[in-house]
């Protein structure tokens, strides 16, 4: 297959050019599209539904069943709430990487890069409802909730952490690095990536998507550095939250509770513009209703069968799936002689074609060869404070890197940027370049301006080149990018609700709870002992750790030997039964959580497609909106001066300032804010709001912070770290997840703030030195490279640069398809055998108690009594 695919790649690249084109009348500019012409449906309803929810949703629940299987029966934590959300919280690196890319894989992703390059046809139905319902729901849903199942299985059987909380919200805290990476890149595959970089390259040329690329990847490598500071400063900490009700306290908590929902909400909204524009491209006769039903099993389904612990295995396929059907378009697009369009099948070909379509008048000579290009820059710096509030204020971005130790999460999320640019660059390069040969070869845009905007481009070149079979392959790349986003928005709200909300403020398991007190007993911890009469042992605390706690241990043989038990036996250990009871309680809210946010995405996407917003508003205008939350959420975590007063000014004074810049901005274009859905994201109009609400954020909170602190020494800088060392669950201790890196270290319950940070000093390293080597590599030596060299491309540097994106696509395939199952699979076996290893301990423990039991007697025998065989 291999060898196959580069005899084809040499073929093409070797060939003749067959047809050219009149290059005496360029360049020519294209009439805007005569009437609106579609991508025509392939699949009707019921194949479109049995594809997607059985088909992928039915290999999903196995996948989460297979997990559920490896938590319970090799790591056995599968009764760890903070497993649902930490998948274990040691991912491997590559299943890390593999996952971080999948999540970046948005729907926008796929459809939305094309649009950028072209103007917009009506992409022609190719599924019936029915078709397209089976499709998504059978088969992508099905799919997932099979792997879902897988992945239960796996913390079932291997890690035997499936009944803790944690679990649920980290997938136990040790994901690889591969499946981080591949994870982060799926979640963050937008609805840029795939449909709106592509109309990025049909309104800038090729300069737009590598712009837009380069300003989105400047945060994901900048991320690594507080990645790892979250996971060495807040290491029990589940949602970045916590930290700020650690540190600052209830109204800063309650202020930025409301940021991070309103990030999620405008992330799942722009989910479900860009899902139903995907739908309804390609399925005949279909309702918004329809669509929103259909996402929604979607993204809930596998989530409340797994946990982010599915998520990741389905972020893995999710990325797979997306490589091996951006390298069939390469395929066909670029290396296919037979097409039967005489502008495309070979680089060649479509360089004569578009070196003579007249480009917009900020392009170098008008064209859409260049990367020099005035408002593909500034949208590249548009999207660096875009990107920034999704990234760093979506509780789902966080969750892929609290599931990961700290060097896995830098080295993940650092491969996470590299997996994710090869598909807006290779994308937009593939499709929205074929958008503008074709509509040369056409005379005039395919596409209506509109359908461009809704990022129609992609599907379009789908339908025309791969017939009925390529609007299938959109729907499934779009499918696929809905559920890896999509189940991360509603594990991220649910994790917020039940950690942020449920757990501090409804229904905490001690209330009137005070810094450094015991959650178990309520008495203070050792450490705060100040005063002689303190010392006794009655005013502090004495409950023995989890570890050593013998009443845990028969707790749980009891449940595990009544496990084909409808009643469970109930918790006898009186230290951790009441807590470990607690802990069961918010599993079981939990599961109901993700239900409900779910089914609220039906009513929330009525409402969203009734106001008549679009993806395109959505993206930028909600970016204000959130960007506020981004300074004061780093700050928390990287600067000790930060205090609650600065945060909350902060927070409000960019928002203000954000919105005030906008809408001043918008009235200066033609219809004010009379037209203020056109006029609020016009480019100036965003870049105004974006850099007011960023700099009034960052200047507010660092003023009013230095005004209001109280660190005067050391001392008081190490006491406000503690308190996010104080971030626990007693039934799952953090220190646990780290003891193999921390081993030859001497501690008494924890290690100390001191010993994380030398513990942890090479990761911090990587994340400095690795995050700005690759910021500099993509936001200056790649665009120095191209920028000196390349003014208006000829027909060999325009070769070289798609050659280069494809080879970028074929090596981050490889990397994606094979790292993160090895890595996972070697985790996995290396748990089987501590397991294994520590029941032949156990047994022999028991001999030699049982071998003692029997020399005594024998030494205490009666010659009269018999000696009892054993």
């Amino acid at each position: 297959m291999a060898r196959s695919i580069v005899v084809v790649i040499w073929v093409g690249f070797c060939a003749t050019l067959v047809k050219g084109v009149n290059r005496s009348a360029c360049p020519v500019t294209l009439n805007p599209a005569p009437g609106t012409t579609g991508v025509n449906p392939v699949l009707e309803r019921y194949e479109s539904a049995l594809l997607m929810i059985l088909g992928f949703g039915g290999f999903s629940i196995l996948l989460a069943v297979l997990h559920n299987s490896v938590r319970k029966y090799i790591f056995h934590d599968e009764h760890n709430l903070d497993t649902t959300f930490d998948a274990g919280g040691n991912v491997s690196l590559s299943l890390t990487a593999v996952t971080v890319a999948s999540q970046l894989f948005w729907p926008g992703d796929i459809l939305h890069s094309a649009t950028l390059t072209t103007k917009v046809y009506l992409v022609n139905p190719v599924l019936e409802r029915y078709e397209s319902a089976l499709l998504m729901i059978l088969g992508f849903g099905g799919f997932s909730i099979l792997l879902a199942v897988l992945h239960n299985s796996v913390r079932k059987y291997i890690f035997h952490d499936e009944h803790n909380l944690d679990t649920t919200f980290d997938a136990g805290g040790n994901v690889s690095l591969s499946l981080t990476a591949v994870t982060v890149a799926s979640q963050l595959f937008w609805p840029g990536d795939i449909l709106h970089s592509a109309t990025l390259t049909t309104k800038n040329g090729v300069a737009g998507p590598f712009w837009y690329a380069v300003g989105i990847m400047v945060n994901i490598f900048i991320f690594p550095i507080f990645s790892v500071q979250f996971k060495t400063r807040a290491p029990g900490a589940k949602t970045y939250l916590q930290i700020i009700h650690a540190r600052f306290g209830k109204s800063a908590h309650v202020v930025f509770c409301v940021f991070a929902l309103v990030t999620n909400l405008v992330i799942m909204i722009g989910l479900l513009l860009a899902g139903r524009a995907t739908i309804k491209s390609l399925t005949k006769d279909t309702s918004d209703e329809f669509s929103l039903l259909v996402m929604a099993v979607l993204f809930g389904s596998y989530s409340l069968v797994g946990g982010i612990g599915t998520t990741f295995y389905v972020s893995y396929f999710n990325a797979c799936l997306v490589f091996i059907l951006l390298i069939v378009f390469v395929v066909k697009i670029l290396h296919n002689e037979t097409t039967e369009f005489d502008s495309i099948g070979h680089v060649s070909k479509m360089y004569e074609y578009i070196s003579c379509v007249k480009g917009p008048p900020e392009n170098e000579n008008y064209s859409y060869l260049t990367f020099h290009s005035g408002v593909a820059i500034l949208y590249g710096v548009i999207e660096v404070f875009v990107s920034s509030a999704v990234t760093y204020c979506d509780q789902a971005s966080w969750q892929s890197r609290i599931a990961a130790k700290p060097i896995q999460g830098v080295w993940g999320f650092i491969l996470a940027g590299f997996i994710w640019f090869a598909i807006p660059a290779t994308m937009a390069t593939t499709t929205g370049m074929a958008y503008l040969a074709l509509s040369m070869e056409n005379g005039t845009h395919l596409l209506t301006p509109g359908q461009i905007d809704e990022g129609l481009v992609t599907p379009l070149i789908a339908e025309k080149v791969l017939g009925s079979s390529g609007g299938i392959l959109i729907l499934t790349m779009g499918a696929m990018a809905l559920m890896s986003t999509g189940s991360g928005e509603v594990m991220a709200i649910s994790s917020i609700i039940v950690y942020d909300i449920y757990q501090t403020y409804l229904r905490p398991f001690r209330d009137g709870m005070k810094r450094r007190q015991c959650v178990l007993c309520g008495k203070n911890k050792k450490k705060t002992l100040i005063a002689t009469y303190e010392s006794r042992s009655e005013l502090h605390c004495q409950c023995v750790s989890i570890v050593r706690c013998h009443g845990c241990a028969e707790d749980m043989v009891r449940r595990s030997e009544a496990a084909d038990n409808c009643i469970k036996p109930q918790y006898q250990c009186p230290t951790h039964g009441n807590y470990r009871q607690y802990q069961d309680n918010l599993i079981h809210f939990k599961n109901w959580c993700i239900v409900w946010v779910t089914i609220a995405i039906i009513p929330l996407g009525i409402l969203v497609f009734e106001s008549g917003i679009d993806l395109n508003w959505i993206f930028y205008v909600g970016a204000i909106v959130t960007i506020p939350c981004f300074p004061p959420v780093l700050l928390s975590i990287m600067w000790v001066k930060a205090t609650s007063k600065g945060l909350i000014t902060g927070g409000i004074l960019g928002l203000i300032c954000g919105i005030t810049a906008t809408l001043s901005a918008a009235t200066m274009y033609e219809g004010g804010l009379n037209n203020f859905l056109i006029n609020t994201v016009q480019d100036y109009a965003i870049l105004a709001g974006t850099c007011a609400s960023f700099g009034g954020s960052l200047l507010g909170c660092i003023i009013s912070s230095l005004i209001t602190n109280a660190i005067r020494c050391p001392d008081d800088a190490n006491e406000e770290w503690q308190k996010l060392y104080d971030i626990d669950n007693p039934l799952n201790p953090w220190e646990l997840n780290y003891r193999e890196e921390l081993k030859g270290l001497h501690f008494d319950s924890k290690p100390t703030f001191e010993q994380m940070s030398s513990t942890f000093k090479k990761a911090k390293m990587v994340a400095y030195i690795g995050g700005g080597c690759s910021i500099a590599l993509m936001a200056l030596v790649i665009p120095g490279i191209i920028m000196a060299s390349y003014t208006v491309m000829s027909e060999g540097q325009f070769s070289a640069w798609v050659w280069f994106t494809q080879a970028w696509a074929v090596v981050m395939a490889i990397v994606v398809i094979v790292a993160p199952p090895a890595e996972e699979i070697s985790r996995i076996v290396k748990q089987y055998r501590k397991n294994k290893e520590a029941l032949l301990d156990a047994n022999e423990a028991a001999d030699d108690v049982l071998l003692k039991e029997v020399n005594h007697k024998e030494l205490n025998h009666d010659p009269t009594q018999p000696v009892a065989k054993v």
